[in-house]
């Protein structure tokens, strides 16, 4: 199993997860953070960092997020590795719990 980056890190993309990630399993996009479904060792410390709750647990991912595990995989193999924390977006709280932002994902 694996923990996927669902919808509410785009344009969020707070990178707390990042640092407690003992596999360095996190890529990073231009407004998103995915999860490496192949590197991702389940251990669960990601999930409780995320200020806005957008990681889940691959059984957890809510029904209308299902894409998001193919679009972790797809994107974790041509976005970069991201190791260490960065500041935040500076529109990053506008856009939490915004729903239906799939059309703002920047690939």
């Amino acid at each position: 199993m694996t923990f996927v980056v669902g919808e509410n890190c785009i344009k969020c993309k707070l990178t707390d997860c990042v640092e407690v990630c003992p596999v360095d399993c996190f890529y990073e996009g231009p407004n998103m953070l995915v999860i490496h479904p192949d590197e991702c060792i389940d251990c669960a410390l990601c999930e409780p960092e995320c200020p806005v709750n957008a990681i889940f647990a691959e059984d957890d991912l809510p029904d209308d997020q299902q894409d998001f595990l193919e679009i972790n995989a797809e994107m974790a193999e041509v976005w970069p590795n991201i190791t260490e924390q960065k500041d935040p977006p500076e529109d990053h709280e506008k856009w939490d719990g915004v729903p239906n932002k799939r059309q703002y994902l920047e690939r």
